[in-house]
């Protein structure tokens, strides 16, 4: 019987882990510009607006290659949501603080978020709670959400925004709910 070849370790340093530290890196960078846009100077918005969208697409750019290329890492794994968490958190806390975006509204997507976070650790020697196709469909939403706020979108279109935020926190409310039952089920060996 042929053995069977030991698998390929990862570099910590590949294309899909320096991604997820850009965006880390990013998140000053965005929150810089916010402030000296202070939510009125339309340049310092669009930068802002650009720097978040930039950074939104590395999330999903490290994922993919990490997963086409077999490039997973530890590092990566507990990286990514972090990055993620920051930058959404980030943007979501300073347009509250600019009076752009309800703070109830932030304080429950960061709940949320931070919360499916802690059940994931929560339930990892019982197996992974995988990013669910609602899961993607919420980041899309908070993204395009966001990026609304933060480009100075003219009267009247500007009321859109709104409208994309309240679908952003529906969708991340019910996955959210969806996450928990996944990890009552893992925990309990279902």
């Amino acid at each position: 019987m042929a053995e069977e070849p030991a698998p390929a370790v990862v570099p910590l340093l590949n294309p899909a882990n320096l991604l997820t530290a850009a965006r880390i890196v990013l998140v000053p960078v965005f929150l810089a510009t916010v402030v000296a846009s202070h939510m009125t100077s339309s340049g310092w918005r669009i930068i802002a607006c650009l720097t978040f969208c930039l950074a939104s697409a590395t999330d999903f750019v490290d994922g993919w290659i990490a997963r086409r290329f077999h490039m997973v890492t530890s590092f990566g794994k507990v990286a990514d949501p972090i990055a993620d968490k920051a930058l959404t958190g980030a943007a979501l806390v300073v347009l509250s603080a600019y009076g752009q975006l309800s703070w109830w509204v932030t304080v429950l997507i960061l709940v949320r978020e931070w919360g499916v976070t802690a059940l994931r650790f929560w339930v990892i020697r019982y197996g992974i709670i995988p990013a669910s196709r609602g899961g993607k469909v919420k980041t899309a939403l908070q993204i395009a959400a966001i990026a609304w706020y933060l480009w100075p979108v003219p009267a009247p279109a500007d009321a859109v925004g709104p409208w994309i935020m309240g679908a952003a926190l529906a969708v991340t409310l019910i996955t959210g709910v969806d996450y928990v039952l996944q990890a009552f089920r893992l925990r309990r060996g279902e």
